[in-house]
């Protein structure tokens, strides 16, 4: 069949502009990964503090054996090992031999002194936890604002971040993450780690969220729509009983998704929505879970974190 010159420029130029626009998101829908065998849109990880009593190795066995997709890991299980002769290559090839990666490392501490010369002093320790970070096999690791000061200036933190990011990806192909903690007195609102974000002006800036800390530090959970979910390097899980007061929460107070009061399931829609499809964390310090086995509490976790999936519906 013969086709004109206009007709055949018309159709192409419709296929070319078809392909060019957004994915709907039906389409999005159809080919996003899903994990879990479905249940859930993101990955989930089994953070190494909800079962910290546990040498590292029942801390991997313990993730792999429930059917976690990741293990996030602390920069103390990493040097403890490195310490005690292990080898960190090797140690991340084993997690990847066990169906599971490590989305983020905590963290980068005393990295965002208040001075230029202690800033410089802080540097060489932050490279060792860099180095640990990605020889393991990370993806991120977590700047925490520290040292804690009543009068942080976000102004020179950002200047500590931009300059960290640089470091972590130049040197090591590590993506730095900011964290805010809400029972800090500086840098303890999700606003003020985002706002040191935004003004690196990299185009990698990115926070780790954890539904305690925007309950404990009173950001609350709406600015959540207002992102985009690119900004968030890996979001901490957890829940908080409803007999204690906000202010006074502690981290050892953090119980399973589900078993507390946060609005979960309104945020794991937002998160939907937003188009955020990095790591879902359970982050627990509840020492009751940690006089458990270990394997118990990564499985009951992880049936946790279903339950609160299957419930939203995402």
């Amino acid at each position: 069949m013969a086709i004109s010159r206009r007709g055949f420029f018309g159709s192409t130029l419709a296929a070319g502009a078809a392909a060019a626009l957004p994915a709907t998101p039906a389409r999005a829908e159809k080919t996003a990964q899903r994990y879990q065998n479905g249940i859930s849109p993101w990955p989930l990880a089994l953070n190494a503090s909800t079962v910290r009593p546990a040498p590292l190795k029942d801390k991997v066995a313990a993730a792999a054996g429930a059917g976690w997709d990741a293990i996030e890991l602390w920069i103390d299980d990493l040097e403890k090992h490195e310490q005690g002769g292990g080898n960190l290559q090797n140690l991340g090839k084993q997690i990847r031999d066990l169906g599971l990666f490590v989305p983020n490392i905590i963290g980068l501490w005393g990295a965002m002194p208040a001075t230029a010369e202690a800033f410089a002093a802080s540097l060489p320790a932050t490279r060792e936890r860099m180095r640990r970070s990605a020889a393991v096999g990370s993806k991120f690791v977590a700047a925490i604002p520290l040292p804690d000061r009543a009068n942080f200036d976000t102004n020179w933190g950002t200047h500590c971040l931009r300059e960290l990011m640089r470091i972590g990806r130049q040197d090591y192909n590590l993506k730095v993450a900011v964290e805010f903690v809400g029972f800090l007195k500086g840098i303890h609102s999700f606003g003020q780690a985002a706002g040191m974000a935004l003004n690196t002006d990299d185009p990698a800036a990115c926070v780790v969220m954890d539904t305690f800390h925007l309950f404990r530090g009173g950001s609350g959970f709406n600015g959540i729509k207002l992102i985009q979910g690119q900004l968030i390097a890996d979001f901490h899980w957890n829940d908080v009983p409803g007999n204690i007061p906000r202010e006074k929460l502690r981290d050892q107070d953090r119980v399973y998704p589900g078993d507390g009061v946060l609005p979960l399931t309104q945020v794991l829609k937002d998160l939907k929505v937003i188009g955020y499809r990095r790591t879902l964390s359970l982050e627990l310090f509840n020492r009751e879970y940690w006089k458990q086995d270990p394997k118990r509490v990564a499985t009951d976790g992880l049936r946790k974190m279903r339950e609160c999936l299957a419930k939203a519906g995402v």
